[in-house]
């Protein structure tokens, strides 16, 4: 049974903080909100004391020492708010400014950058350069989806270690001793599938990603947190948007999920949530074709035809695919609509891809998981074999389809074939797809970033969806959507309100009922394992 970790007290400038025994100071600093500029630390690479700028004093010690690689011990003593300190921090200041362009105003990072952050709080008032800045490379294509600035770089390494510790790939070295010093790739070109993290660990300008440079300023965007949908992994993001519009996905810190990092597929998976070919109004069918129709004829149009097809052929001849990309909300309100009419079966079709063993999951979707806890497929294939079949043998004669991984299974023509057979189907997707070409109605579904709600990821993880924008005016969402059916299929008169649901949820006996919905955290909360 191993010991249980020391907890230790330090004074910083009269102020009392505790940390476990052997943690670096400077985190122990910036764990209890102290302000300590650092560039080169980072809490998820290796030590490489390289900036010099967390130098504090300590008592007892000859010199001034560097936070980021000393450990804390009990009884330590730091002064920060001290004239040696400050005196320090702006000669370390100057030596980084001496050849930095003064390019902020076309610069990515200005506005997060901490060079201009810490400059303006602890650097000095007036430059005393009198020597012309030397000339590096500039905008320099070092991978598919990074530039380099040689001229911005300060030579922290953040971007070494991170080739070097997590993406494994050793595509980043520094070159050269001194002032001749220069941050370049080696024999290969930074293309791994974590690449884009970089920029993110970039104190500065010098890594910029392509699909964000020159493309908007960052004062203008708003941060909403968020899960990424592109994988099981259920990556921590932040989602920045402004004008009705996304910019860019950045990584938001969890240990428990994805550390701070995640992959370029993921960062790179926000386009089709402002894709101009988004279905954006209800179709439903009509002599000349798919025309376009309101939410609530749509909505009555789609109940219709579901009781007129139940009636006729019974309720077990109707099936339904659930749809992983949904959140846990909507997809039990699904199944309560599903219920409500006798559904015979109910299948998920999850896209499945490459994976490897740090973040990328084989299955695309961040909430198949949550679609198995709620009780809605079983099966190792979540019953996709089994409803194909029953189409076929004619068991299942009509069919609800969300989303459109039917069309991925690599089953094309057995697909087409169930599709050109089926006396019903309601279709419920981001886009018109011809393949759905003969749906009774199809109703436009909503993106990630449009709504609210939970995912549950691969390891049974609860974690939130926040709407980073909003919908156009008398948008229905997925859950709204099931819900309107189930009420006019039912005659309830329920509403989809997060909270309700959960409680719904809670109570029917799945791995939910062990996880009040106010406790899902912003780094989520694991299902009752109990």
């Amino acid at each position: 049974m191993s010991n249980p970790v020391k907890t230790v007290k330090v004074t910083v400038d009269n102020q009392i903080i505790e940390a476990p025994e052997g943690t670096p100071l400077l985190q122990a600093m910036l764990d209890a909100g102290l302000d300590i500029p650092h560039y080169c630390y980072h809490p998820k690479l290796s030590i490489d004391g390289s900036c010099r700028l967390c130098q504090v004093k300590i008592d007892g010690m000859p010199k001034l020492q560097i936070s980021c690689n000393t450990q804390v011990r009990d009884g330590m003593v730091v002064h920060v708010a001290d004239p040696e300190v400050e005196m320090t921090r702006k000669g370390v200041l100057e030596l980084l400014l001496l050849n930095h362009p003064l390019d902020c105003p076309i610069c990515d990072k200005a506005g997060e950058c901490w060079l201009q952050n810490f400059s303006m709080r602890f650097g000095a008032r007036h430059a005393r350069t009198i020597d012309t800045r030397r000339k590096r490379g500039k905008r320099l294509d070092i991978g598919e989806q990074i530039l380099l600035d040689q001229e911005r770089c300060i030579l922290c390494r953040r971007c070494v270690r991170f080739c070097r510790e997590i993406s494994k790939s050793n595509e980043l070295f520094v070159f050269s001793h001194g002032d001749k010093s220069v941050l370049d790739i080696y024999d290969k070109r930074l293309d791994n599938d974590y690449s884009m993290n970089v920029a993110d660990v970039c104190p500065v300008g010098a890594l910029e990603t392509k699909d964000f440079h020159h493309r908007m300023r960052v004062w203008f965007l708003e941060d909403t947190a968020s899960v990424c949908p592109s994988c099981s992994n259920g990556c921590n993001i932040m989602i920045s948007s402004a004008r009705g519009k996304i910019w860019r996905l950045t990584p938001r810190r969890n240990d428990e999920v994805n550390d701070t990092w995640m992959c370029d597929a993921g960062r790179l998976n926000y386009k089709f949530v402002g894709d101009p070919a988004r279905l954006r109004a209800p179709m439903v069918a009509g002599e000349g074709g798919p025309a376009e129709a309101g939410w609530d004829e749509a909505l009555k149009r789609a109940a219709g035809a579901i009781a007129d097809f139940v009636k006729r052929n019974g309720a077990r001849t109707f099936g339904a695919f659930a749809s992983p990309h949904l959140t846990n909300e909507e997809n039990f309100r699904f199944g309560e609509m599903l219920r409500a009419i006798g559904a015979g079966r109910i299948a998920m079709a999850v896209p499945r891809g490459r994976q490897d063993d740090f973040l990328i999951k084989a299955e695309k979707a961040a909430n198949a998981r949550g679609v198995r806890e709620l009780g809605l497929v079983s099966g190792d294939d979540d019953g996709l074999e089994a409803m194909l079949r029953a189409c076929e043998a004619g068991e299942i004669r009509g069919l609800y389809v969300c989303g459109g991984d039917l069309l991925e299974v690599g089953q094309r023509e057995r697909v087409d074939a169930i599709l050109e057979k089926l006396d019903l189907l309601i279709v419920q997707d981001l886009a018109m797809r011809p393949r759905y070409g003969r749906a009774a109605v199809t109703l436009p579904a909503t993106a990630f970033a449009e709504k609210e709600g939970t995912f549950t990821n691969h390891a049974g993880r609860v974690q939130r969806i926040q709407r980073a924008i909003a919908p156009p005016p008398g948008w229905r969402t997925d859950g709204e959507i099931f819900t309107a059916l189930m009420n006019q299929l039912s005659d309830r008169a329920e509403r989809f309100e997060l909270e309700s649901v959960w409680a719904a949820m809670a109570g029917d006996g799945s791995r939910f009922a062990g996880l009040a919905f106010d406790k899902i955290g912003p780094e989520g909360a694991p299902l009752d394992t109990a």
